[in-house]
């Protein structure tokens, strides 16, 4: 048997209830000790301070029969030498973190190892270092071989030297750290969103190299938003091993829904499919009081409980609903085309407008291509965004979401001062060119260095229009709304654009329900905005340049 970590029947596991962890060769001598030792450490905010053997669950035991069964009896070195547990709130999570760590301090074998388990904030670290001296307090043979230092929130094994340290993530502190024992991180979608998180996990993941036996293991709930920067790469990561699409040394143990179930409200909210996510229910959670809880999370809007869903029963966010945000949000991810780029946009329609917003130095600067597709009548849209290296140190905490659009080819980083406006009108001229376009719609606010730059490529006046922003969009706005809600209106998938269409939220001004920048606060726009400007124009029913017999033969 191979060390092949792809679980490829997980939907069928989950719902069966069963373990998550595929059949693997494991050191059963090595695996079997190590939950004998998981298995005796108490639980010290529980009544009555069970044992996990008496409360603990299967489904964490495998994970600590994996983690230390793969350890070979003969070079010390660790097969998996990563863990991505994605599990839902309330499923003891941090308590089974911080009890796993203080397993791998009892059975490591190298003098003066470090270990060391950190959390977002010092709540969940705190959370951490009590369970772990809590169960230490409870047996009098872990009382005298370990010394706990409450005020360091550190433990050492007296007799190796061994130690782990408690701690909230500080990529400063963590940055340069030879880790030669393990790490766990805590609520891995919170950690993401600190300035350097990333570099500090790669440097981490750099100190362990020495060490064959170190281990890195992730525990984490969902995010309330889309899945950004570090969190969203270890979570590809998970995701593709589990599939069988990448090799790797990382064991995935996600309980989530399959997509299809994901993008289905019935499914992901009808209670008898809970049980697939929530491995711990009927120890730290109930179906029942899952219930209760999304009953209160449903009265209160469609966002919270669809917030609630994000930490509970572990359902991405791909657009964040809001109860103030664009009517047009609720429907965006359901009409995305993955398979539609601007060159078969081009081949799909009979006629384009183009918009253009922002462009600031500091700014986004979005831009929309809208096509009528010839044979359906359908609005298609494509986009892509750029911003100045400026915006990304003023907005550090967005960084690495916006490192994860240029991956995706949806955002271009400038490298220097007018890179934007002249990729933009490079674009548009090749609309232009091919002759489908009809006008571009421009922000009358500061548009003069993209006006020249169309000028620069020949478009006439005539096809540089100015949108008025404001209330006067508020026909714009419902237009699209409605043509996503019909399915009218199809998109290309862009995460960006989804991230977008999520940071919109919308104010009353006299008796129109406006979308504007100011309201939506330091998430970014524009793109949607430059789509707006498109829709505005397209609603004017353009009529081609040329008859469709030409498309045929130019």
């Amino acid at each position: 048997m191979s060390w092949n970590l792809a679980c490829p029947d997980w939907v069928a596991r989950l719902r069966a209830g069963q373990s998550l962890v595929p059949d693997l060769p494991l050191n059963k001598s090595e695996g079997d000790r190590a939950v004998a030792v998981f298995n005796k450490l108490r639980l010290a905010d529980v009544p009555l301070t069970p044992t996990l053997a008496e409360a603990g669950g299967d489904w964490f035991r495998d994970i600590v029969r994996a983690l230390f069964g793969s350890l070979d009896p003969v070079t010390r070195a660790r097969v998996i030498r990563e863990v991505m547990l994605l599990v839902p709130k309330k499923n003891s999570k941090t308590t089974n973190g911080a009890l796993l760590m203080l397993t791998a301090l009892l059975l490591n074998e190298r003098p003066r190892a470090n270990f060391i388990l950190t959390g977002p904030v010092q709540d969940s670290a705190d959370t951490a270092f009590q369970a772990a001296a809590g169960a230490i307090a409870l047996d009098p043979v872990l009382d005298k071989k370990l010394h706990v230092r409450e005020h360091l929130k550190k433990i050492l094994h007296r007799e190796t030297k061994a130690e782990l340290e408690i701690m909230t993530f500080d990529p400063a502190v963590l940055t340069g750290q030879k880790v030669s024992g393990g790490v766990l991180i805590d609520e891995l979608h919170v950690v993401a969103k600190m300035s350097k998180a990333a570099s500090a996990i790669r440097q981490l993941r750099g100190g362990m190299l020495p060490f064959p036996e170190a281990f890195l293991a992730f525990i984490t709930t969902q995010s309330e938003d889309a899945p950004a920067g570090v969190f969203k790469a270890e979570l590809d990561k998970a995701r593709a091993i589990r599939d069988g699409r990448q090799d790797g040394a990382m064991l995935p143990v996600l309980y989530e829904f399959p997509q299809d179930m994901q993008r289905d409200p019935e499914q992901w909210a009808n209670a008898e499919n809970w049980h697939m996510v929530t491995p711990n229910a009927g120890r730290s959670i109930t179906i029942a009081r899952l219930k209760e809880e999304a009953a209160t999370a449903k009265a209160t809007s469609a966002a919270e409980f669809r917030a609630w869903a994000s930490q509970h029963l572990d359902v991405e966010i791909g657009v964040a609903l809001r109860g103030d945000g664009w009517a047009g949000s609720e429907f965006w991810a359901a009409h995305a085309d993955e398979e539609l780029a601007l060159e078969s946009l081009l081949q799909r329609c009979e006629v384009v407008t183009v918009g253009l917003d922002g462009g600031g130095l500091d700014d986004m600067f979005g831009l929309a291509v809208l096509g009528r597709e010839t044979t359906t009548g359908r609005w298609l849209h494509w986009g892509h965004a750029w911003i100045h290296p400026i915006a990304l140190e003023r907005r550090k905490a967005e960084a690495p979401r916006y490192a994860d659009f240029e991956k995706d080819g949806d955002l271009t980083i400038c490298d220097r001062v007018g890179q934007d406006t002249e990729e933009v009108s490079d674009i548009v001229a090749q609309i232009n060119a091919s002759g489908l376009l009809d006008r571009v719609g421009v922000d009358p606010v500061g548009i003069g260095s993209v006006v020249d730059a169309l000028h620069d490529k020949k478009l006439t006046d005539e096809q540089i229009v100015g949108i008025s922003q404001g209330w006067k969009m508020v026909g714009a706005v419902k237009t699209a709304e409605r043509k996503v809600a019909a399915g009218d209106l199809v998109h290309g998938g862009s995460p960006l654009m989804a991230w977008c269409v999520g940071n919109a939220r919308t104010e009353i001004k006299g008796n129109a329900l406006v979308v504007t920048k100011a309201v939506s606060g330091s998430g970014k726009i524009d793109p949607l905005m430059a789509l707006f400007n498109a829709v505005a124009l397209m609603s004017l029913n353009p009529q081609p340049r040329r008859k469709k017999y030409q498309m045929f033969f130019t």
